[in-house]
């Protein structure tokens, strides 16, 4: 039997072994059972890949990023097998990874019901204790059709083999060989099979930790024009400590959800009257995202920002010439037919045109910009709105304040020469930075988008592009990855990431280097040599939108905002009534150095106003007896439960004076 060497790559160290022909890549990490899978060249492999001379073999472990969607798809496949051994009609559609889980869908006769999934987690676990072979055969198309004649689902996957599909479906078929994943007993026989491109783990035993979440209603293949399906969601995990951990997140997370939050410190509402994603703010919350907003205000005016408004419609020549009635048609509303005149007769006099409630802001700052001639002089002109905008989401897709249908951007254009491009990509990103530091957010991370394959305009401006969003990045000593090839068609991008108190990820600024609108508009301004040139454009929306970034500060601090943001900052809490005038007096004083005060003068006793106070999580109380009164003090309650007795009352105002001025997020 001959020998070859290959190299083996483990946790960014390499070393070169001899192999013998037939080895598989699980002799190399046998004693290691941290390696579910293994990648050559660019491929991922199961660990019973056969070696080839010259092969470089990366261990992955489970742990990682890779790891992770091995083991929660493997998973899925169980979960799956599960479902068709208790429900022996049910059909299969598809089960891909998820962020923290995995899906699988079936047509089944009837909902799954609590039971039911307990008795599908059961079966799951009872698998997992067989560890079942996880066994990989190529297949080709009408084998496959063969096998799976009974589901109606993979035959519609096996026709779409090589086509181009934006949903899940590329966990089961690509352009490439079809496979099928057998699930073998010890006995060698075969349990269950399922369509799939792998990998997968080497046998169920090597799932560590699981469990199924939920069930949904699911469209076929995220088209409501196909038949609903039953969609069950779980979670996999490396360890049992690593499950319950992300379990205690979840809890969290829902003790934090901004939707229920929003309701109980009476901050917005979605009346169903007006329509899903569509949010109405109450006094509390307004005066919330004012505060918000102001702050938002004044630091763009330090940045030298100027602020723009326009309209919530345009006629559809507009979002032609933009080109988002070519890209974005489908996130729209449709258009509303205005302008038709008729004369007597109902003969069109003059035809009527199309207005849509706009999508984006950025074809009417272009409208700004292209008011006048423009010089050099001028630029960078750095154009600012909080301009609302109407984007039609799935109701599916809708969620609270965070993807909602109508929402407000901090939309920011910036037109500026190509020697200034650089530079002001820098300071934008370390602008964005601070701001998001103000609101009490501090951990972030980015991703630079580059050139995709299909890519519109001249290459040497996305390399200049490029070049001046990494340069920026640099500078702010940001961590980010390069996400080669996933700018959009038009354009280069960073995306900001941030970590919120309970470690969640979200996506909020992203800062763009247009390449395309400056030319669809036909912009230009004079250079200092008196020719006309195109400037360049940059996309910038910090927040996201004004509602999402909401969303995500209610769940930040869990509705506990800091004392500048805090719709109320202060409650006044009298002990009896004839203490009420004189914390009304307090509550005149407060306000008049701009602080929020609300006296409860209402019937009930002190220990329920001081806990009514705490429910809506409002930073500050104060209390006054008959003493307090006497001595010209107050008690000083904070939200925590401390308290501070015989405070007098300068203290006190300046305490909170000083608490909402420094702007500390603490």
């Amino acid at each position: 039997m001959s020998e070859f060497h290959v190299t083996v790559v483990r946790a960014g160290e390499s070393a070169e072994r001899t192999v013998r022909t037939g080895t598989k890549a699980w002799e190399l990490f046998a004693d290691d059972p941290d390696v579910v899978a293994a990648e050559v060249g660019d491929q991922l492999v199961d660990l019973s890949y056969k070696l080839g001379a010259g092969d470089v073999i990366t261990a992955v472990l489970i742990g990682s990023g890779e790891g992770l969607a091995i083991l929660r798809h493997s998973t899925a496949h169980v979960a799956a097998q599960a479902v068709q051994q208790l429900f022996p009609d049910a059909k299969l559609g598809i089960g891909p990874p998820i962020e923290d889980g995995f899906y699988y869908d079936f047509d089944v006769a009837e909902p799954f019901k609590p039971d039911d999934v307990e008795r599908i987690q059961s079966q799951m676990r009872r698998i997992v204790k067989e560890n079942q072979q996880f066994s990989r055969r190529e297949v080709s198309d009408d084998e496959a059709r063969r096998e799976l004649s009974d589901e109606p689902y993979k035959l519609e996957l096996i026709d779409l083999k090589g086509s181009s599909h934006s949903d899940d479906t590329e966990v089961e078929v690509g352009a490439d060989q079809l496979t099928i994943y057998d699930n073998v007993t010890r006995d060698g026989s075969v349990a269950w099979k399922d369509l799939c491109r792998g990998p997968h783990l080497p046998t169920t035993r090597r799932i560590p930790a699981f469990k199924l979440m939920r069930t949904a209603a699911a469209y076929w293949r995220g088209d409501d024009k196909n038949k609903q399906l039953q969609r069950l969601y779980g979670t996999a995990w490396p360890s049992k400590e690593d499950l319950d951990t992300h379990l205690e997140q979840l809890a969290e997370a829902e003790r934090r959800d901004h939707r229920r939050l929003g309701v109980e410190l009476d901050l917005f509402s979605f009346p169903a009257e007006i329509g899903p994603g569509l949010a109405v703010f109450h006094p509390k919350g307004g005066v919330l995202r004012k505060a918000m907003e102001d702050y938002a205000r004044m630091r763009h005016e330090q940045g030298g920002y100027e602020f723009v408004y326009t309209p919530h419609i345009s006629k559809e020549q507009l979002f032609q010439t933009s080109g988002h009635l070519e890209w974005y048609a489908d996130g729209m509303y449709p258009p509303m037919h205005l302008d038709e005149e008729r004369d007597s007769e109902g003969n069109i006099r003059k035809p009527g045109q199309n207005y849509y409630p706009k999508p984006m802001n950025c074809p009417m700052h272009i409208l700004v910009f292209k008011a006048r001639a423009r010089s050099y002089r001028e630029l960078p002109l750095r154009l600012f709105e909080f301009g609302t905008v109407y984007r039609y989401e799935m109701s599916g897709v809708v969620h609270g304040l965070t993807r909602a249908r109508g929402f407000t951007q901090d939309d920011s254009h910036i037109f500026c020469t190509p020697d200034q491009l650089a530079g002001e990509l820098a300071s934008l990103l370390t602008f964005v930075i601070e701001l998001l530091r103000d609101y009490g957010l501090e951990e972030f991370s980015a991703d630079l988008s580059t050139r995709p394959d299909n890519f519109v305009g001249d290459p040497v401006d996305w390399d200049i592009a490029e070049a001046a969003l990494e340069n920026a990045l640099q500078k702010s000593g940001v961590e980010y990855a390069v996400a080669e090839g996933e700018g959009a068609f038009y354009a280069p991008k960073i995306d900001v990431h941030v970590k919120d108190a309970i470690g969640r990820r979200w996506q909020l600024s992203t800062l763009q280097v247009d390449l395309q609108f400056p030319d669809r508009f036909d912009l230009t301004y004079q250079t200092a040599a008196g020719t006309r040139e195109r400037p360049y454009m940059i996309h910038r929306a910090l927040f996201g939108s004004i509602e999402r970034f909401l969303g995500i500060l209610v769940e930040h601090y869990a509705g506990a905002f800091p004392p500048w943001l805090a719709p109320v900052q202060v409650v006044a809490i009298p002990i009896a009534e004839r203490h009420g005038a004189y914390l009304n007096q307090l509550a005149e004083r407060l306000r008049s150095r701009g602080i929020r005060v609300e006296v409860d003068d209402s019937d009930e006793r002190m220990q329920k106003k001081i806990r009514t106070a705490q429910l809506q999580k409002v930073p500050y109380m104060l209390i006054a007896g008959d003493r307090d009164v006497e001595q010209g003090a107050v008690s000083f309650r904070y939200r925590s439960g401390e308290q501070d007795n015989g405070i007098g009352v300068d203290e006190a105002v300046d305490r909170i004076v000083k608490a909402v001025e420094s702007r500390t997020n603490v």
